[in-house]
C-alpha cells in the first residue's frame, strides 16, 4: 500500500467536513454565519454596488494544510517566478508549480509521535504539536521559514530538504531578510538577531526595548546597502549595521500620547519601504513618515495610522489604515491624491499594486481591485465566500499580470488581474 501524506489526508479532512457543511447550509437554505450578525456587522458586510470594468477569473486553486485558522498571522507566499511556496501555521510547507498550482513537493515540520504501529497514517488523527510557521524568506535555492517558537530554518528550495536549523529567544511573526550572507530576524520580544545565512551560526543581536503593551504583530526586518531597518514598538525606525549589529540611528517617527497604556501604543509594525535612499513607515497611532536613510532625518510627516504595510509604485504611496480606508498620496511630500472609504471596517489587507491597479483583500474573502489613479473600485471576486474562516488576511503577491492569494482556511489561487483577452 502507497504511504499517504499528511498533506493529503488533512485535504481528504477538510472535504469531508466542507462536503458536510453544504449539505447543512443547502437543507437550512440559511447563512450561519449571519445567524448572531448584529445590525453594525450587517451593514460592514454588505457591499455597495460598483460598476465592474472587468471580471477576475481563477486559473488554478489549491490548499495547503489548514492555513492560519484563527490565529494572528502574516504567513504570505513566497515566488521566484516559476515555484511558489507556502505554508501552514501548524507546520505544512509546500512548493507549487506557479502555471498550474501543481504540487512539486510537500513538507510537514509538525511534530508527531512515532510508536504508532500504523506510521504515517496515525496523522490522519493525531493533530500533532505545532511548528506555528510565522514567515517564509525566498533567497535564491534557498527558502528560509521563522517560527513563533523562536526557530530558525533554512530548506533547500528544490526539494524541500532541511539545510539546518537554529533557535533564538522570541517569536517570529515576520519573514526575516537576507543581504551580502547574513539572515536578519525580528522578534517579538525586541530582539534583533542576525544569523550566518549558510549555517545558521548566531553573528549578533541587538534588543530593544518594548512597552508593557504593544500589538501582537512586529516588523519585518529590510536588509539593504550595509544595514538593516526595521520598526520598533516603541514609535521608532532602526538602522543596524549588518555586519556589527550597532546602531547606526535610530528615528522616533512618533511618540507615545493619552492617558492610557491602551492609547499610548505606537508601535512601527510594517515592514519599512526603501526607495531612493528615503525610508518610508507608518505607525499604529498615528504618523507617517519619510526619513532620509543615510541620516535618520525626516524629510516629512502626516497624520495616518496604521498597522499594514505600506506599498508603492512609480511616485505614489499607498497605505490602509487601521479603518481600512485606503489611500494614495505622492511619496514625495507626502499629499494625499485620493482616499476609498467604502470598504471601512472590512478589515483590509495591505494594498497590492498590479499593473494599473491595487488589490486588497477583506476578512470575508473578497478580494477588491482599484484603480491606482483614482481608487475607484473597478472589480470584486469572492475567493473566500461568507465563512469568516476563509477570510483573505494578507495582501496577494504579484506574479506577471496575475495575483496569488491565499485565505485563513489554506486556500491558495492564482487569480486573473485585469481584462482578460478573448478569442477572435
Amino acid at each position: 500500500m502507497s504511504q499517504v501524506t499528511h498533506g493529503q489526508l488533512r485535504r481528504v479532512s477538510k472535504a469531508l467536513g466542507l462536503s458536510l457543511a453544504l449539505s447543512v447550509t443547502l437543507t437550512g437554505c440559511t447563512t450561519v454565519s449571519n445567524w448572531f450578525a448584529d445590525d453594525e456587522e450587517i451593514e460592514i458586510r454588505t457591499l455597495k454596488p460598483i460598476e465592474a470594468k472587468f471580471q477576475p477569473e481563477i486559473v488554478w486553486e489549491t490548499s495547503v494544510g489548514d492555513g492560519v485558522g484563527d490565529y494572528f498571522s502574516r504567513l504570505r507566499p513566497v515566488t521566484d517566478g516559476e515555484t511558489v511556496y507556502m505554508a501552514s501555521r501548524h507546520g505544512e510547507v509546500a512548493a507549487l508549480d506557479v502555471e498550474t498550482g501543481d504540487e512539486r513537493w510537500e513538507k510537514d515540520f509538525a511534530s508527531y509521535s512515532d510508536d504508532s504501529m500504523l506510521s504515517g497514517l496515525t496523522q490522519l488523527w493525531e493533530s500533532g504539536k505545532s511548528a506555528r510557521i510565522g514567515g517564509l524568506t525566498l533567497e535564491g535555492d534557498v527558502l528560509y521559514m521563522g517560527t513563533e517558537n523562536g526557530s530558525v530554518l533554512a530548506l533547500n528550495s528544490k526539494d524541500g530538504s532541511l539545510l539546518w536549523s537554529a533557535s533564538v529567544a522570541g517569536e517570529i511573526l515576520a519573514p526575516p531578510a537576507v543581504a551580502e550572507n547574513i539572515l536578519v530576524v525580528n522578534t517579538g520580544a525586541g530582539t534583533l538577531y542576525a544569523l550566518d545565512a549558510e549555517t545558521g551560526e548566531q553573528l549578533w543581536f541587538n534588543e530593544a526595548d518594548v512597552p508593557p503593551l504593544s500589538l501582537r504583530g512586529i516588523s519585518a526586518p529590510v536588509a539593504a546597502n550595509g544595514g538593516t531597518l526595521v520598526g520598533t514598538p516603541t514609535g521608532k525606525v532602526q538602522v543596524n549595521v549588518l555586519d556589527s549589529g550597532m546602531i547606526a540611528w535610530e528615528t522616533a517617527i512618533t511618540t507615545p500620547s493619552g492617558a492610557t497604556e491602551l492609547e499610548r501604543i505606537v508601535d512601527v509594525d510594517v515592514t519599512p519601504v526603501l526607495y531612493g535612499g528615503i525610508v518610508y513607515a507608518i505607525s499604529y497611532n498615528g504618523t507617517l513618515a519619510a526619513v532620509e536613510l543615510r541620516s535618520g532625518r525626516v524629510i516629512w510627516k502626516r497624520e495616518y495610522s496604521s498597522y499594514r504595510d505600506l506599498s508603492m509604485d512609480g511616485n505614489q504611496l499607498f497605505l490602509v489604515d487601521k479603518n481600512s480606508t485606503v489611500y494614495g498620496l505622492d511619496r514625495r511630500n507626502g499629499v494625499e491624491l485620493w482616499s476609498q472609504s467604502t470598504l471601512k471596517r472590512r478589515n483590509l489587507t495591505e494594498a497590492q499594486p498590479v499593473g494599473d491597479h491595487l488589490v486588497v483583500g477583506d476578512r470575508w474573502g473578497y478580494l477588491h481591485w482599484l484603480e491606482k489613479d483614482s481608487g475607484t473600485i473597478v472589480a470584486r471576486y469572492d475567493l473566500g465566500g461568507d465563512d469568516e474562516d476563509e477570510s483573505v488576511y494578507v495582501s496577494p503577491i504579484k506574479v506577471g499580470d496575475n495575483i496569488i492569494a491565499v485565505t485563513e482556511d489554506g486556500t491558495i489561487a492564482m487569480l486573473t488581474s485585469g481584462p482578460t483577452e478573448t478569442a477572435d
